[in-house]
Order: structure tokens, then C-alpha cells, then sequence
């Protein structure tokens, strides 16, 4: 079957101050130029240089406190696992730990990650399709609160390990439900044909033999059937499928006692509708609120996306006929999402003086030798000088840690702000440290 297109988004692309009204923690000061929760990013640039991402403490406390708040006012016993895949600095990480998050890791790294920030074993879960022997045998030795298991293959391994080291996994099946997420098929992960999952059919079954396998203990089910959504109907679908199964489960003698939603809630990247916590925690109540089960949902992109920008400086303005390129000194080796998924960032003006200036179509384009290092095409934008700088919003997420160093490019310095203050949460790299630990063999000519 062919991959679904990405959705058609219809929404009017806001201007510069619809931009920047969107999202609270930035303002434009007439003198300081854009600010980040009262910070002037020029005065990052200006000490790290561009290329340079920026996160706000404040923002993502505020984000996750909400959706704390909307789970436990629609009377759910829910626990929140950060997606550490969304952004997996260690400040971010220590940040959300502070305020009581768990950690939903992918990766022996990203476990690793978690644990050295400060996150408790007992509040981690491990998910993803090909988790390897040693990446479980980690979970295993750290007694990990749950591993979501997408495969009965996987089950026998994990069960095989778990044996040889005289330990219990607890495991949550992860179930594909068959339900489009009406996102982009890059990001689905929901439907019969995705890798992820058990198939629905298969789920009954194969719970009932993880019971019988020794040093496994089935704990629950989870789901997760993409990323970006912004429709509350895919969630309700699978939610409902989900609590079916617990249903069955336990009507054949079975214990469920945690059901995993995952995550994917989309943001506003456009300003377009986008569903609130609230309004997550009420499809989950509507489906589970009387299910007797301790639900974890699985955010990322949602708590840390809209708390990021990427700056970046203008290399120089090329004309041609019909057509205006902004060069930037960022590139698509920094921030992929716009060459990966077509995504839409919204780009800023630094200085109050460009915000306010009269807009013109522009392609918005990097330094790197591929035609897909396009950040926007005909944005309108006003004129933009060299070393003018600018911000692409809402670049907390999915940004950083997807970044590399093509082109022998070294990746951006990040900072983050915190109150009045701010500091560098990881140095730019040195050119010199991308060859650290390479070798050239000198072999007889």
C-alpha cells in the first residue's frame, strides 16, 4: 500500500508579530531586539555565535505543569515520561526530572542519558522495535519500570535474557491498533502496515503467553500511533481499541494494570488549532477513566518543541530574477525537519528594526550543497542584511538531536534561559574535534 501523503494544512501563514504573540515566552523589545522570556537572544548570539539553539526553562516547566494538572483534574492515576528522542540534553533532561517526569528512552544512550540526569530507574520505560540484547540486558540490571515489548519475537529474547540473569522484566505489550494518526507518514506509527506493534488480533494471545514465559511479568498494554497529531479522533480510536483489550484480557483471567497512550500530541507550528493537554486528558478519560489502571502518557515534542529556536545570521543575500535567497549560516546539517519532513518553521527577525519593516517573498535557504537545505520557500519577510540575524521558532524539538556534522560542519552551540539568566548547556565543537578519534592506517605502499 502506498505511504499516506503528508496532510494538507490550510491554515494562513501568520505574520512576524502573529508569530511572535503565539508563544509567551518570546516578546520584541523595541531596544534589545527579540526576547526569550526576558533575554535578549542577541545577547547569546553575540557571546556563542551563530549557529546557536536556545531553549526556555520557564516554557517547558509551564508546559509540563499544565499537562500534569489537565491529567489529574480529569481524575486519571497518570505518570508523565518525557520522549527523551524529542531533545536529549542533559539540562533538559535534569529540568523535567526536577519536576517529577519520567523518561521514555529508545536506546541504551538515551537510558544512559536519563539515569546520568538524575531520572529514577522506577520511572523509566524503554520502547522501540529492535532493541538489542545488550540494550536489555542494561534494562534488565537497572530494574527499569517497564519495557514495552513490540514483538513476539522480542518477547522470547527478552524472556531468554531474563532468565539467564535470574531476573523479572515487566513488560507492556505495544499494540498497533490499526489507526491512522493523520499526520505525515514519515511520523505514523500506528497503522497495520507500520514496523511498530503487535498486530490488534494477535494482542489477546500473545499476552496470555507472556504470563506463561519465565522472567517475564506482563504488566499492560501500550499504544503510541504517531507524532504531530493534531486531531483529537485518532487518539479516541486507539484509546478505545486499547481499553477493549483490557476488557478481554480480564475477562480471560488476565492482570492489566497499566495502559501506556504514548505521546505525539502535536503544536501550533503555524498557529493552527492544535488540541490542548486538557483535551488529551480527556480522550484518555474517555476511554479509561474506569478501567482501574495507572495510565502513562509519553510527551516530547509537545513539552519542548515550542521552547526552542534555532539563531542563526544572514551569510548574504543573493538575487536572481523572480526570486530572493536569504542564506544563513544555519543549515539543514542543524536543523533537518524542513528537508526530512517539508516541515514549517516560522523564522523571525532578531532586531526590532527588521520586524517592523515592510515583507516580501524570500526562499530562505543554508550554506549546504543540497537543494533540499531549505528552511521556506516565498516567506514573507522583510529586507535582510548580512549578519542580520534571525530565529526559527518552535525548534526545541526534534532539532538538536537530529543535527550532524555534514559538510564537515561542526553542530551549533546550544544555551539555555532561566529567569534573568542564561548559560551554555553544550559547547560548540571544535572543526579539529571532528576528526578526534579517526585513523589513517599507514599500510606498506
Amino acid at each position: 500500500m502506498a505511504a499516506s501523503p503528508a496532510p494538507v494544512v490550510d491554515t494562513p501563514e501568520p505574520d512576524i508579530a502573529e508569530l511572535i504573540a503565539g508563544r509567551p515566552h518570546l516578546a520584541m523589545h523595541a531596544l534589545d531586539g527579540l526576547t526569550m522570556d526576558g533575554v535578549p537572544l542577541n545577547r547569546i548570539a553575540d557571546a556563542l555565535g551563530t549557529p546557536t539553539w536556545v531553549y526556555s526553562a520557564a516554557s517547558i516547566r509551564r508546559r509540563y505543569r499544565s499537562l500534569a494538572a489537565a491529567l489529574g483534574e480529569a481524575g486519571l492515576d497518570a505518570h508523565v515520561h518525557y520522549a527523551v528522542k524529542a531533545n536529549d540534553r542533559l539540562a533538559v533532561l535534569h529540568l523535567l526530572a526536577g519536576e517529577g517526569a519520567g523518561a521514555d528512552v529508545v536506546s541504551e544512550g538515551e537510558l544512559r542519558r536519563a539515569r546520568a540526569a538524575g531520572v529514577p530507574a522506577d520511572r523509566i520505560v524503554f520502547s522501540g522495535v529492535g532493541k538489542t540484547e545488550r540494550e536489555l540486558r542494561l534494562a534488565l540490571a537497572e530494574n527499569i519500570a517497564q519495557i514495552n515489548v513490540e514483538s513476539a519475537e522480542e518477547l522470547d529474547m527478552l524472556s531468554t535474557l531474563a532468565r539467564g540473569m535470574g531476573l523479572v522484566a515487566r513488560v507492556a505489550l505495544r499494540i498497533n491498533p490499526d489507526v491512522d494518526a493523520a499526520t505525515h507518514a514519515k511520523i505514523s506509527t500506528g497503522r497495520a502496515r507500520d514496523k511498530f506493534g503487535i498486530p490488534y488480533t494477535d494482542a489477546v494471545p500473545l499476552y496470555r503467553r507472556a504470563a506463561s514465559l519465565p522472567g517475564i511479568q506482563p504488566i499492560g498494554l501500550a499504544v503510541h500511533i504517531g507524532s504531530q497529531i493534531l486531531s483529537l479522533a485518532p487518539y479516541r480510536a486507539a484509546y478505545g481499541r486499547m481499553a477493549d483489550l483490557v476488557r478481554a484480557l480480564r475477562a480471560s483471567g488476565e492482570q492489566v494494570a497499566v495502559v501506556d497512550c504514548g505521546g505525539g500530541l502535536g503544536i501550533p507550528y503555524r498557529n493552527e488549532p492544535a488540541p490542548p493537554a486538557a483535551a488529551l486528558a480527556g480522550a484518555i478519560r474517555g476511554a479509561l477513566h474506569n478501567m482501574d489502571v495507572r495510565v502513562v502518557v509519553e510527551p516530547g515534542r509537545w513539552l519542548v518543541g515550542p521552547a526552542g529556536v534555532l539563531l542563526a545570521s544572514v551569510v548574504l543575500v543573493k538575487q536572481t530574477p523572480g526570486s530572493r535567497f536569504v542564506v544563513l549560516d544555519a543549515a539543514m546539517n542543524d536543523l533537518v525537519r524542513p528537508a526530512m519532513y517539508d516541515a514549517w518553521h516560522g523564522i523571525v527577525p532578531v532586531a526590532a528594526v527588521d520586524a517592523a519593516a515592510a515583507v516580501s517573498p524570500a526562499d530562505v535557504v543554508g550554506p549546504v550543497c543540497e537543494s533540499g537545505d531549505t528552511f521556506a520557500r516565498d516567506r514573507m519577510l522583510p529586507p535582510l542584511a548580512a549578519n542580520a540575524r534571525v530565529a526559527i521558532l518552535d525548534a526545541g524539538a526534534y532539532g538538536s538531536v537530529m543535527s550532524s556534522a555534514y559538510n564537515a560542519r561542526p553542530v551549533a552551540a546550544e544555551a539555555m534561559v532561566a529567569g534573568e539568566n542564561w548559560s551554555v548547556i553544550r559547547d560548540r565543537p571544535l572543526h579539529s574535534d571532528l576528526w578526534q578519534g579517526e585513523h589513517v592506517p599507514h599500510w606498506p605502499a
